[in-house]
C-alpha cells in the first residue's frame, strides 16, 4: 500500500487495496456484489453497523461504477455520512476502518487526505479519492462460494444435531431403565459421563466437526450402556426339565382352556434364584455388564481405563474453541484463507500470518518439529491473539518458551484456550 504519509499502513490495509486493483480488472453487478457480502457478513467479522455503513456508501455508486476499468469510488463526506447513519464521527472512523481491515472497501486517499472526484459527461468516474468499494467485485465469487459451503455446512449441522438427540434419549432411557428396575451395572459411573457429555454440547456457535465428535463419543457411551443393559437383563436362566417339573407343566396345560375362566394362576417353577434380587458386592455388579469378564479387577480396570481415555480424548483442542477463543486470529485467517476445512487448511493459514507478528522462519520450524503441525499451529494462533491484544510484545520469544514448556511437560494450550472462553462469557 501506497504510504500517503498520514493514514498509517497496515498489512490489512494493504491487502485491501490489492484486492482493488483485482476489483478493477472484472465486472459484477452491485446487487450481485451487495448480496454476496451480506450472505456472508456476520461470518467474516461484519456487525450491523459495518453494513449500514456499506450500504450508505453503495447508495452513491452508479451501474457504470462496477464496469470493467472502473472503480466504484465514494467521496461523500463524513458530516454527510454522519448524517445518514446516525454514527459519530468516531464510530464512522472505527466502522469503515473495520471494513477496511476486513477487506471489504480500500481507502483511495488523496496527498492531503481530502475526498473528491468528478465525472465526465457520460457519468463515468474520470478522478476521485475516498471509499473504494472495488474489493467487493474482487471477492464476489468467494463470498458466492462461501456462502454454499456455510449452507452445506449448516445442513450437515442439523443432521447430526438430530442424530446425537437421538442417542441422547437412548442412552437416558436405558440407564432410566436400569435404575428403576435395580438391575446391576456401573449406572453412576455412566450417568456421570453423559452429564459431562451434555455440558459439552454447544450452545450458539457450534461446528461439524464438533458435533462430529460429540456424536462419536455419544454413540461409543450408547453401546457401552446398551451392552451393559443387554448384560444385566440376561437373568432368566434355562429350567432344568426334571420329571417332576415336566409332570406339573404338563397337568397344567391340559387343564387350560382358553374358553374357561381360569381362577388359578399359571405357575412356572423353577429351581433357579432370581438374580436380580440375589444379595451381591459392587464388584460382582460391574462384572456383570462386561462380556467374558475374566476377574472383578479386570471389569474395574478396563470401565476405569477406557473412562480415562474418553476424559482425555475430550481435553483434544478442535478448530472451533480456537477460532471462538481467538477471534482477531480468526478474523485473520478468514480474510487470508477463506472458509476453513481442516487444520491442514488453518496450518498453511497460520504460516502466512507468522511474518507479521514478527515470528522467525526458524521459530516457527522447531515448533513444528517439537509439537507437531496441529499443537504448532494452535500456540501460533494463541500467540498471535495475546500480541494483537498487547499481552505478548515478543512473539518470537514467546512461542520459543511454550516449546521449551512443552519438552518439560508443562504446556497446556487446551487451559490457556479454555480460560480465553471463559473470560469472553463473563
Amino acid at each position: 500500500m501506497k504510504h500517503t504519509g498520514w493514514r498509517k499502513p497496515t498489512p490489512g490495509l494493504g491487502i485491501a487495496e490489492q484486492l482493488a486493483q483485482a476489483g478493477e480488472q472484472v465486472a459484477v453487478p452491485k446487487t450481485r456484489a451487495f448480496v454476496a457480502v451480506k450472505r456472508v457478513g456476520a461470518y467474516i467479522g461484519l456487525k450491523a453497523g459495518d453494513m449500514m455503513l456499506l450500504d450508505t456508501l453503495g447508495a452513491f455508486t452508479q451501474a457504470q461504477d462496477w464496469e470493467e476499468g472502473q472503480r466504484p469510488i465514494v467521496w461523500a463526506s463524513n458530516a454527510y455520512l454522519m448524517e445518514q447513519t446516525g454514527f459519530s464521527l468516531s464510530a464512522l472512523k472505527r466502522h469503515a476502518r473495520r471494513l477496511a481491515e476486513i477487506g471489504v472497501i480500500s481507502f483511495q486517499d488523496s496527498p492531503n487526505g481530502k475526498r473528491w472526484g468528478r465525472r465526465d459527461a457520460e457519468g463515468r468516474i474520470v478522478e476521485a479519492y475516498g471509499f473504494d468499494l472495488s474489493p467487493l467485485s474482487a471477492r464476489v465469487e468467494e463470498f458466492e462460494e462461501l456462502h454454499a459451503e456455510l449452507q452445506a455446512e449448516r445442513e450437515l449441522c442439523q443432521r447430526l444435531k438430530r442424530q446425537i438427540t437421538v442417542a441422547r434419549r437412548m442412552i437416558r432411557a436405558r440407564i432410566e431403565a436400569a435404575v428403576s428396575s435395580a438391575l446391576r451395572g456401573p449406572w453412576t459411573q455412566f450417568t456421570g459421563l453423559f452429564e459431562e457429555l451434555l455440558d459439552r454440547l454447544p450452545r450458539r456457535h457450534e461446528a461439524s466437526e464438533q458435533l462430529a465428535r460429540l456424536l462419536g463419543w455419544f454413540k461409543e457411551l450408547q453401546e457401552r450402556v446398551e451392552a451393559a443393559y443387554l448384560k444385566a437383563t440376561e437373568v432368566v436362566q434355562p429350567v432344568e426339565n426334571t420329571p417332576e417339573t415336566t409332570e406339573q407343566v404338563s397337568e397344567k396345560t391340559q387343564k387350560m382352556n382358553p374358553r374357561e375362566v381360569i381362577y388359578d394362576p399359571h405357575i412356572l417353577i423353577t429351581n433357579q434364584l432370581n438374580p436380580v434380587t440375589r444379595n451381591s458386592s459392587e464388584k460382582e455388579e460391574a462384572a456383570a455388564v462386561v462380556p467374558n469378564a475374566r476377574s472383578e479387577d479386570r471389569v474395574d480396570s478396563e470401565l476405569e481405563e477406557w473412562v480415562a481415555e474418553v476424559r482425555k480424548k475430550r481435553t483434544a483442542l478442535d478448530l472451533p474453541t480456537i477460532m471462538q477463543a481467538c477471534p482477531e486470529f480468526a478474523s485473520w485467517v478468514r480474510n487470508m484463507g477463506g472458509f476453513l476445512k481442516d487444520w491442514g487448511d488453518l496450518h498453511r493459514v497460520a504460516g502466512q500470518l507468522r511474518p507479521m507478528i514478527g515470528v522467525s522462519e526458524h521459530a516457527w520450524n522447531v515448533a513444528q518439529d517439537r509439537l507437531g503441525k496441529q499443537v504448532a499451529t494452535a500456540a501460533l494462533a494463541l500467540v498471535f491473539e495475546k500480541h494483537c491484544a498487547g499481552e505478548v510484545s515478543s512473539p518470537g520469544g514467546y512461542l520459543r518458551g511454550m516449546v521449551e514448556k512443552a519438552g518439560a511437560g508443562e504446556l497446556h494450550l487446551e487451559r490457556s484456550f479454555y480460560g480465553r472462553l471463559s473470560g469472553q462469557a463473563a
